[in-house]
C-alpha cells in the first residue's frame, strides 16, 4: 500500500531551520503576537509542502489531475487505454467515421420487385376485373336499348372482387386460372382478352387493385399514429410515409429516420432529409420507417460549469459546443492543459489503425484524448472534434486549487487551536 506521507527531503529540512531562525526574529517585533497564527499556518503548510509531505491523495477533488490521468501505469489498471492527443491528424479520422452513410447510396438500386412497389399485383391484393363486350354482347350481357339512338350500346359487366391466392392466380369464368402476381394490370387486361377471344364479342378488359395488401410501408417511432401505408404506382418516397402518419411529435433536429429494407438498415437525422431532396428516397415493399427521438448525450465532470448529462441535436456536436453546454471550463478550479474526453473507439481512429488487447467486448478500444486549451490552435481543432453518444468530458483541477485547498485546511486548523486556546 503506498503511503500518503513522502519522507522529508534535504531542501525541506534546510527549509523548516530557516523557518526557525526567522520565527525567533518574528517574535521579537511588537505585532508578532498578532500574526502569529497565520504566519504559523503559512510556514508549517510551506514546510510540509517542501517536504513532501502534503500530497493530494487525502485532499477533497472532484477527479484524477492531469498527471494522474496521464500516467500509463494510472490508465492501464483494468485494461490497455491509448492517450490520444487531440489534434488536427485526429479530428480528420473521427471526421471521416463520423460520415454517416446516405439513403441515396444505400438505397440507390433495388430489385424489380421492389422498385415496381405499387404497380404490380402481388399476394393479397384484391383485384377488380370489368369485362365490356362490343354491341350485340353474346356472352357477359346483352344489349341495353338506347330510344336516342335506336341501337344497342356495350354495357360493362364488373366481376365479384377477387383476392390473389397464395399461388398467384385469379379465376376469371370463360378465361380459367390466371397468374397474376408480379405482373402489371395492363398485362393481365392483356391475358384475359387473349382468352375470351372467340368467346366474347371484342372482348375489352380493365383490371384495377381495389386493396393494395401486398405492397406496404409500415411508419413506427415518434410520429402521430403509426400505421401500414399502402404504396401505389405513383411512388411514395420517406417524406410521403412520414406525413401519412401525422408527422413528427418531436422537434425536427433532434429526430433520425430509420429505414430498414431487408436486413439493411440506415439512419439519418430528419433534417439531413428535409434539406436534401435526393435523400427523400422511394420506398420499396416491406420497407419499416421509423422515427427516433434520439437521446444523444454525453457526461460533463470535474472543473466545467456544470457537472450533469447533457443531450444534443441528432445532427451531432462539437467538442468546443460541448465544451460551451457544460459551461467552459472554471477560471478558478479548471487546469486548462488538463481537459480529457474518455470514449471506447473505433479501432479505425487509431493513428496506426490498430487496437491495443484485449479490447473492450464490442471490440472497440478505450481512448481518453487530451486537449490542451493553452494552446490558440485547440479552439479551432476542437471545432472539428465530434463527440459521440454516451462520450465523458472531463476537466482536471489545477495544481494551484489544490494548494489552496490545502492552504485553508492548515489556516482553519490553526485558527480553531488558538480560538480554543484563548477560550
Amino acid at each position: 500500500m503506498r503511503s500518503s506521507i513522502a519522507p522529508a527531503s534535504p531542501a525541506g529540512i534546510m527549509a523548516i531551520g530557516r523557518w526557525i531562525d526567522t520565527r525567533a526574529e518574528v517574535e521579537k517585533h511588537p505585532m508578532s503576537k498578532r500574526s502569529s497564527p497565520i504566519a504559523a499556518a503559512v510556514a508549517v503548510a510551506l514546510a510540509l509542502l517542501v517536504c513532501g509531505c502534503a500530497t493530494r491523495d487525502w485532499l477533497a477533488s472532484s477527479g484524477a489531475s492531469r498527471d494522474q490521468v496521464s500516467d500509463p501505469n494510472q490508465l492501464s489498471r483494468q485494461f490497455p487505454v491509448r492517450l490520444l492527443v487531440i489534434d488536427s491528424g485526429a479530428a480528420q479520422r473521427l471526421g471521416a467515421l463520423q460520415a454517416r452513410r446516405l439513403f441515396s447510396e444505400a438505397f440507390a438500386t433495388a430489385s424489380p420487385e421492389l422498385a415496381n412497389a405499387g404497380s404490380v399485383v402481388g399476394l393479397g391484393d384484391i383485384l377488380g376485373v370489368s369485362v365490356w363486350e362490343a354491341p350485340p354482347a353474346t356472352l357477359f350481357s346483352g344489349p341495353i336499348a338506347d330510344s336516342s339512338a335506336g341501337t344497342g350500346n356495350a354495357h360493362p359487366t364488373s366481376l365479384p372482387e377477387q383476392m390473389v391466392a397464395s399461388d398467384g392466380t385469379i379465376d376469371v369464368p370463360f378465361a380459367g386460372v390466371i397468374s397474376v402476381a408480379g405482373k402489371s394490370p395492363q398485362q393481365i387486361d392483356a391475358e384475359i382478352e387473349r382468352r375470351l377471344q372467340g368467346k366474347a364479342n371484342q372482348p375489352q378488359v380493365i383490371v384495377q387493385i381495389v386493396h393494395n395488401n401486398s405492397a406496404n410501408v409500415t411508419v413506427v417511432g415518434e410520429v402521430t399514429q403509426s400505421l401500414r401505408m399502402p404504396l401505389t404506382a405513383k411512388g411514395e418516397r420517406l417524406l410521403d410515409a412520414i406525413a401519412a402518419a401525422g408527422g413528427v411529435r418531436q422537434p425536427v433536429s433532434k429526430v433520425m429516420v430509420q429505414v430498414t429494407r431487408g436486413a439493411q438498415v440506415e439512419a439519418l437525422p430528419l433534417e439531413t432529409v428535409i434539406r436534401s431532396p435526393k435523400e427523400n428516397v422511394a420506398l420499396a415493399a416491406g420497407d419499416v420507417v421509423t422515427v427516433l427521438y434520439q437521446s444523444l448525450s454525453f457526461s460533463a465532470l470535474g472543473a466545467t460549469g456544470k457537472n450533469e448529462e447533457i443531450y444534443f441535436e441528432a445532427q451531432g456536436i462539437s467538442l468546443a459546443q460541448a465544451l460551451a453546454r457544460a459551461g467552459g471550463a472554471q477560471e478558478n478550479l479548471a487546469d486548462a492543459r488538463g481537459v480529457f474526453l474518455f470514449r471506447f473507439e473505433d479501432p479505425r481512429a487509431m493513428p496506426d489503425g490498430k487496437a491495443e488487447v484485449p479490447t473492450a467486448p464490442d471490440g472497440r478500444v478505450p481512448v481518453v484524448y487530451r486537449l490542451d486549451l493553452k494552446d490558440p490552435a485547440s479552439f479551432l481543432i476542437s471545432q472539428n472534434f465530434p463527440v459521440r453518444d454516451k462520450d465523458v468530458l472531463y476537466v482536471s483541477t489545477a495544481p494551484s486549487a489544490e494548494l489552496q485547498k490545502f492552504l485553508n485546511i492548515v489556516v482553519t486548523s490553526v485558527y480553531s487551536i488558538t480560538n480554543l486556546k484563548n477560550l
